[in-house]
């Protein structure tokens, strides 16, 4: 008889270990609390599916920092050439953009889902959506509420628990699996947000004036615990609430962690990259004659707009006139972060299932059978298809590992 996987969660990693699962032998069933698989994959392909990426693998690996020797096993397995190499199977090429970025060609999510989809039905493997799992009964089998809120309990040999994190509630991920692994005695660090925005204390008029608009180019400069100063390029969005985007997410996870120990963090804004403060100084220092302050700014340091608003917000109407202060300010205007913005708003997820309670086939200690993808275990990357990769390679481990599992378990020989 053949093993019965089921799998939980119908976002990329369930649908790898479902690829995977049905590849090794097994009968596979994808239950989903939604009412179609794959939800929160299309939103994130919305403005362009960022795949993965074409860094090389040791610096790929890197973007995982503290989880970057757990990682390096998972996508040793299948890594961003594999994945596009698989993509291709799909019949969906892709290309590497400026920014080392893999896309589809078409940049869109929906083609590539509905070809998986398709190929995974055409495999055998069966679809159960509108199911939300509500843990075990007590003779161990699965137990899922339909849409009409009506239990019952399926069967399982093996279980890969595929079930995101606890950002974007409205799409699947919300994080109440937490509580049902807790009660079985798994180790789970808190959830988290990552990738998130950050709470800033905007008074009204630069809130009102400037949410919304974009603030580029400009180096953030973030000073570590040990001292080290990191500074990179970029760009962010000012937010009504704070600030947001690729350039605040690239140092995410150190904010938050700063927050949670100190309280708030502080980081700098190189708002003129390129220009030294000695030339800004005199060239700020020329007299404005009858032109405003603002067009003083705009003229001699290209400094308007929301860049001038961000001045505003941090010097005294009385140091505004003071050209030194000024371009000391442009070149390292200070910003404190108060809080992460909810996790609901965050694209994913820190914390999760920790590594010391799974296997290297991530398989649970405490529960055999059950197995954990994607974004539900303990790690987290920033933005630029590192997310999305990982979750793959995960799934992909998870789904084969279940299939072989069982038939270890049964002396079923492979």
């Amino acid at each position: 008889m053949n093993a019965k996987v089921r799998i939980i969660g119908g976002g990329p990693a369930g649908l790898m270990a479902a690829e995977a699962a049905r590849a090794a032998g097994a009968e596979v069933d994808v239950y989903d609390r939604m009412g179609s698989v794959g939800r929160k994959f299309l939103i994130a392909g919305k403005g362009g599916l960022n795949l993965t990426h074409s860094d090389p693998f040791e610096v790929f690996v890197a973007r995982y920092a503290g989880r970057a020797h757990e990682l390096a096993r998972w996508l040793r397995a299948f890594d961003a050439d594999a994945l596009r190499e698989w993509a291709r199977g799909l019949g969906v090429e892709t290309f590497v953009g400026s920014s080392g970025r893999v896309f589809p060609m078409d940049l869109k999510a929906a083609p590539l889902l509905r070809g998986w989809v398709r190929r995974l039905r055409a495999d055998g493997v069966r679809f159960h959506v509108n199911r939300e799992w509500r843990g075990w009964s007590a003779a161990g089998a699965l137990r899922f509420a339909g849409a009409d809120g009506v239990e019952h309990d399926v069967d399982a040999d093996a279980v890969v628990l595929a079930l995101g994190g606890g950002s974007w509630q409205v799409l699947g991920s919300d994080g109440r699996w937490v509580s049902l692994l807790e009660r079985h005695g798994v180790d789970v660090a808190p959830l988290a947000p990552a990738n998130c925005g950050f709470d800033v204390a905007w008074s009204e008029h630069f809130a009102t004036r400037h949410a919304g608009r974009p603030l580029k180019p400009v180096v953030l400069e973030w000073r570590r615990a040990d001292g080290a100063i990191e500074r990179r390029q970029g760009e962010f969005v000012i937010s009504a609430n704070g600030v947001e985007g690729s350039l605040i997410y690239a140092f995410g996870a150190q904010l938050r962690d700063a927050i949670t120990e100190y309280g708030t963090a502080q980081i700098h804004l190189d708002l003129a990259p390129g220009r030294d403060v000695e030339r800004l100084a005199r060239d700020l220092a020329r007299p404005r004659g009858s032109r405003s302050l603002s067009e003083h700014w705009r003229r001699q340091a290209d400094i308007e707009g929301v860049k001038a608003g961000l001045l505003h917000e941090v010097l005294a109407r009385n140091e505004c006139d003071d050209a030194m202060r000024v371009a000391a300010t442009i070149k390292s205007l200070p910003l404190t972060l108060l809080r992460p913005r909810p996790l609901d708003e965050a694209i994913s997820t820190a914390g999760g299932v920790r590594f010391d309670a799974l296997d290297d086939r991530l398989m649970l200690h405490k529960m055999p059978g059950v197995f954990c993808a994607g974004e539900m275990v303990d790690w987290e990357a920033p933005t630029g298809g590192y997310l999305l990769t990982a979750c793959f390679a995960s799934g992909r481990i998870a789904g084969r590992a279940a299939a072989e599992w069982v038939r270890s378990a049964s002396g079923t020989p492979a």
